[in-house]
C-alpha cells in the first residue's frame, strides 16, 4: 500500500474541486486530487456544457423556420439529430483541455484517477494509495435522482447523463420533471423536431417567481410543448415498445422515449463518511457557514453540500474555503447574492429575493419596480419584446431581481454585482448604457424606481418652479 502526505486533498474533479486544486497549488500548497470518473465532472460532461450546446442547435433550427419577421423566407430546417449530438461532443472536446489531468499536473497537482473513501478522520484510501491530509475537501457533486415510480425499471429511460449518447431523434419525448433541466431539454427537442410532453407533479418552473415563469411557459406552450402540471407520475408501463406514464389523477401520456429530470442527489454513498465522523442531512453533507463539516479538517463544497446546485456556486465555495485553508482567515459563504438562470427562450434569471420572499421579509418597506422589454428599442429591433424585469427594493437598495426575457442570464449579472456589493438604485441609475442595447433594460428599471419621485412629486415641481422664476 502506497502512502502520501499532503496539505490539501480534494475528492472530485468537478467545478469546485478543480477550482480548489488550481488555486491552492498555484499559491504554494501541496495538493492531491482524486477523480475516479471524468475530469470536469457533471458540468462539462453531462450538464451545463452539453445542454447549452444542444440548446444552440435547437436555436439554429428555430431561426430557420421563424425568419419571415426579419424579411427572410422561412424554411423547414433539415435537422440531423446525430450531427447535433456531434456538435455537443465537439463542444465538450474543445473545453476538455481546460479541465484535463495534464493541465492540473502542470500546476503541480498530483492527480490520482481513483475513487476515494475515508478510513479515518484525516485519511482517505484511493485504490492502493492512502492519503493523509491536513485539510480535505469533498467536492463529489451530485447525480440524477430517479424516483421510485412503479414500473420505471421496466422501461428504458434517459437522464442528463445518458441523453448525450442518444443518436436517433425521439419521435415523442416524455419528460418527467418541469424544472430547469426538463424545460430546457423540452424546448431544445421540440425545436429539433420531436414532439414533447412535460409531466410535472406540481408547478412547472415552480422554484421561480410565478409571474416570470408564466412568461416562459406561455412561450414554450406556443412552440408546441405539452406541459401537464399537477400531474404526479404514479406508474410507468412499456406497451409495444412505447412508454406510457400514468398519473395519480388518472391521466396518461404515451411517447417513444422517457427523460427523467426530477432533480439531483448528492454523491455521498461511497465515501464512508462515518469513518471520518462526518454528518449528513437529507440533502447532502452537513456544513456550517464556512463550508466545514462536523469534522473540522474536512470541507464540503458544491452540490454535495446540499444547498444551491449550480456550477458557479461550487466555484464560489472554492474561493471561500481557499481563504480559510491557505491563509487561516475567517471566511463564510452566503447565498443572498447568488444568481441562477434557466436557458429557455425566453430566458429566466433570478438573484436575491423573489417578490414573494421579499414581501414576507420586508413587508410594507418593500417597493417593486417593473420594466417591460416591449419598451426597449433593441428588443423591438430584434423582435424579442416578450418579457420583463422586476426589482425588489428596500430603502433604496435592491434585495432581489427577477428577469424573464431575451438574454436574462446576461442581464442578471449586473444585479448580482449590485447585491454582492450592497449598492443602491441610484448607482445603477447613474450608469450610462450604450444605445441601443438590451442592457438598457437594467438602467430603465432603476429609472422606473426614481420616476415617481421626480415626475409625480409636488415638492420637486415647486422647487423647479422657484428656480425658473428667481434664478436668471
Amino acid at each position: 500500500m502506497k502512502r502520501i502526505k499532503t496539505d490539501i486533498l480534494v475528492i472530485g474533479a468537478g467545478s469546485g474541486g478543480l477550482s480548489v486544486a488550481a488555486g491552492a497549488s498555484q499559491m504554494g500548497a501541496k495538493v492531491v486530487l482524486l477523480e475516479g470518473h471524468k475530469m470536469g465532472g457533471d458540468c462539462l460532461n453531462y450538464g451545463c456544457v452539453p445542454s447549452k450546446a444542444l440548446i444552440a442547435s435547437g436555436k439554429a433550427a428555430f431561426g430557420q423556420s421563424h425568419a419571415a419577421a426579419y424579411g427572410v423566407a422561412d424554411v423547414a430546417p433539415q435537422v440531423d439529430y446525430a450531427a447535433a449530438k456531434d456538435h455537443v461532443h465537439g463542444v465538450i472536446a474543445q473545453i476538455e483541455p481546460v479541465d484535463s489531468q495534464e493541465r492540473f499536473e502542470g500546476f503541480g497537482v498530483e492527480v490520482i484517477r481513483e475513487f476515494g473513501h475515508f478510513i479515518s478522520d484525516k485519511e482517505v484510501q484511493a485504490g492502493d494509495t492512502i492519503i493523509t491530509a491536513r485539510r480535505i475537501v469533498i467536492a463529489t457533486g451530485s447525480s440524477p435522482l430517479v424516483p421510485p415510480i412503479e414500473g420505471i425499471d421496466t422501461v428504458p429511460y434517459l437522464t442528463n447523463e445518458s441523453l448525450w449518447e442518444l443518436r436517433e431523434r425521439p419521435e415523442h419525448l416524455l419528460i418527467i420533471g418541469g424544472g430547469p433541466i426538463g424545460m430546457e431539454m423540452a424546448q431544445a427537442h421540440v425545436r429539433l423536431g420531436s414532439k414533447v410532453t412535460v409531466i410535472e407533479g406540481a408547478k412547472a418552473l415552480g422554484k421561480d417567481d410565478p409571474e416570470m415563469a408564466k412568461v416562459v411557459l406561455e412561450n414554450l406552450r406556443a412552440e408546441g410543448i405539452e406541459i401537464a402540471e399537477e400531474a404526479k407520475a404514479e406508474r410507468i408501463e412499456n406497451v409495444d415498445g412505447l412508454v406510457t406514464v400514468r398519473t395519480e389523477d388518472g391521466r396518461s401520456f404515451t411517447g417513444s422515449h422517457l427523460l427523467v429530470a426530477v432533480g439531483r442527489k448528492s454523491n455521498v454513498g461511497n465515501l464512508k463518511l462515518d469513518a471520518a465522523g462526518i454528518e449528513t442531512t437529507r440533502t447532502g453533507i452537513k456544513v456550517d457557514a464556512a463550508m466545514k463539516t462536523s469534522n473540522r479538517r474536512v470541507y464540503a463544497i458544491g452540490d454535495v453540500a446540499g444547498g444551491l446546485q449550480f456550477t458557479h456556486v461550487a466555484g464560489y465555495h472554492a474561493g471561500v474555503i481557499i481563504r480559510s485553508m491557505l491563509f487561516g482567515l475567517p471566511s463564510k459563504a452566503k447565498t443572498s447574492h447568488i444568481p441562477w438562470a434557466t436557458y429557455t427562450d425566453p430566458e429566466l434569471a433570478q438573484v436575491g429575493l423573489t417578490e414573494a420572499l421579499a414581501k414576507e421579509e420586508h413587508g410594507s418597506k418593500l417597493e417593486v419596480v417593473r420594466f417591460h422589454y416591449e419598451h426597449n428599442d433593441r428588443a423591438i429591433a430584434e423582435r424579442k419584446t416578450r418579457g420583463l424585469i422586476k426589482v425588489m427594493v428596500v430603502k433604496g437598495r435592491p434585495v432581489g431581481a427577477s428577469i424573464a426575457g431575451y438574454q436574462a442570464g446576461e442581464l442578471i449579472n449586473l444585479w448580482a454585482l449590485v447585491l454582492a456589493n450592497n449598492l443602491k438604485m441610484s448607482q445603477v441609475a447613474a450608469m450610462v448604457a450604450p444605445y441601443p442595447t438590451i442592457g438598457e433594460v437594467n438602467k430603465r428599471a432603476a429609472g422606473a424606481y426614481f420616476s415617481p419621485r421626480l415626475f409625480e412629486s409636488d415638492l420637486v415641481k415647486r422647487v423647479v418652479g422657484l428656480v425658473q422664476r428667481f434664478i436668471p
